[in-house]
């Protein structure tokens, strides 16, 4: 392992093994690359002078627990880039949780590391930033989509220095917002930043601006990390016993090739939990093939008459018994190595929630980078059974959209990464409504003014993101659902979307304060 230390942007002392090397006059970035190509399998941690007492040695192996690994924090209460960022990103990676290892690429250099084989591959793609705080954000932010994992870590200081110190917000901060936007993000976001930013605030940025758009943006090969081997100290497969949960209702076929796929696993399941809805009085079970076929697992099946998916996966979900739980749907296919090849990977992250692809017919695979994930899917991913301690799906959002995406944000809310691997399939049929569904009945079904966007969308928004993302989301849907409306006069749309976005803060807020 090898630190440098750090103060006033300029490297005091580097220790290695427990004694201190020489260094050159060189910028911290340029020191941490340096050392880099000159030990090409070590960790490498910066921290910064003021802080050396309060390096916590002894959760540094448990935090960079492989090599795919950066991490940091940010010990006051600013980050690098303004808050405004979140008019530019809705995803989870902005309003990021201190209080737990968080994923998010908003780095800091207070404190952090990174494996030296992380910087001798890209080293060459890297702009070598004086500011070595935008140089570290810039790096996660490019890398993360391309398999780094990047967290805000408090465990990398010891307790009595987790409280966020006061810090000057520096004035050239918009300059530096507006370069970092146009260098990471495509043109029309630079825009839409200086719109929201005048929207919102008030604020003119007319000269940030200008200058940002001087800056080129920058990018990263899409393998440039595949040469880094990940294999986790992390131990978090022991007995390998999964159950699988199904929620389901009018899909009896659909649900019997489920489990039949299931059946032909190498790697079979505990126990799979079904629970059948059907809202009809004095209705019945009509899946029978689960008495009259043999199973080579045990089922739980459920029957009830309350419908609703929020409602039948915590009921399914309180009957999980196994290390891991599949979050599985009643119109999915997948090949028999499935489990098996999610026992083998989970193992190999060290990682305690996995999600899947989950692509229906003629779609196409975008990414093929395990990355962490910015959403979270209900019908495709295997999660720790421990964790049904603290999370679980939030029933404010039953009937509407959301759940899924909420729920994710428990877990990341928990210390608890959410990874895709796209390598492992799971087919989505996105099979028809069964017969006997019956549609809900909306709270604002039948207001004069209809909400948009829908209420638990918006819900989801508040408890979820910063009011910046929020802010942001309002200007991309205005634009957005003028073309798919029929009021053409800008005037008049600009009123109605107003009334409809208030209307759908009014039902959000009455979701949320239902117990």
């Amino acid at each position: 392992m090898i630190i440098v230390y750090h103060k006033n942007n300029k490297v005091v002392e580097v220790e290695h093994q427990g004694e201190t090397i020489n260094f050159s006059s060189l910028t911290i970035t340029q020191t941490l690359i340096k050392i880099a190509r000159l030990y090409k399998d070590e960790l490498l941690v910066w921290c910064n002078f003021d802080l050396k007492s309060s390096l916590n040695f002894e959760q540094l192996p448990n935090i960079f627990h492989h090599n795919k690994i950066l991490a940091s924090y940010n010990a006051t209460n600013h980050t690098f880039l303004l808050d405004a960022i979140g008019y530019v990103e809705e995803s989870p990676f902005i309003k990021v949780n201190k209080k737990v290892t968080y994923p998010t690429w908003q780095m800091s250099g207070d404190v952090g590391g990174v494996h030296t084989s992380v910087l001798v591959s890209l080293h060459e793609q890297l702009v070598k930033d004086k500011n070595f705080d935008y140089f570290l954000n810039s790096l996660a932010k490019l890398a993360m989509p391309n398999g780094l994992l990047c967290y805000s870590s408090p465990e990398l200081l010891k307790d009595d220095s987790k409280k966020s110190k006061e810090k000057t917000v520096n004035k050239n901060n918009k300059y530096i917002l507006f370069q970092f936007v146009k260098q990471h993000y495509r043109l029309r976001w630079t825009f839409l930043l200086f719109l929201n930013l005048f929207l919102y605030e008030r604020k003119l940025e007319i000269f940030p601006l200008i200058f940002s758009l001087f800056y080129k943006r920058r990018k990263l090969s899409s393998n440039s990390l595949d040469d880094i081997t990940v294999m986790s100290k992390n131990k978090v497969v022991e007995l390998g016993t999964i159950d699988v949960i199904i929620p389901t209702i009018g899909r009896k076929q659909y649900l019997y090739d489920v489990l039949k796929d299931l059946s032909n696993q190498t790697q079979l399941p505990k126990k799979v939990i079904i629970v059948e809805q059907n809202p009809a009085e004095d209705s019945l079970s009509e899946l029978n093939y689960i008495q009259d076929e043999k199973w080579p697992f045990l089922i739980k099946h459920v029957f009830t008459h309350q419908a609703g998916v929020c409602n039948a996966r915590n009921v399914a979900l309180s009957f999980v018994e196994s290390e891991w739980v599949f979050l599985n749907d009643d119109d999915n296919r997948f090949e028999s190595n499935l489990l098996s090849e999610v026992l083998s990977n989970l193992k190999t992250f060290g990682i305690k929630c996995l999600s899947t692809s989950y692509l229906q017919f003629n779609e196409i695979k975008l990414n093929r980078e395990i990355h962490q994930a910015g959403i979270f899917g209900s019908g495709n991913s295997f999660i720790h059974s421990s964790l049904l301690k603290h999370v679980k799906f939030n029933m404010k959002f039953e009937f509407g959209y959301s759940e899924d995406s909420d729920f994710g944000m428990q877990l990341r809310n928990n210390g608890v990464d959410v990874l895709y691997f796209p390598n492992i399939e799971i087919t989505h049929l996105k099979a028809p409504i069964g017969g006997f569904r019956t549609k809900p009945i909306l709270a604002w079904q039948n207001d004069p003014i209809q909400p948009k966007p829908s209420p638990t969308v918006m819900l989801n928004k508040q408890l979820n993101f910063s009011q910046k993302q929020i802010k942001g989301y309002k200007t991309i849907l205005f634009f957005k659902f003028y073309k798919l409306q029929t009021i053409t006069n800008p005037v008049l749309y600009f009123r109605n979307f107003n009334k409809r976005w208030k209307q759908s803060l009014y039902w959000a807020n009455k979701l949320n304060a239902r117990k």
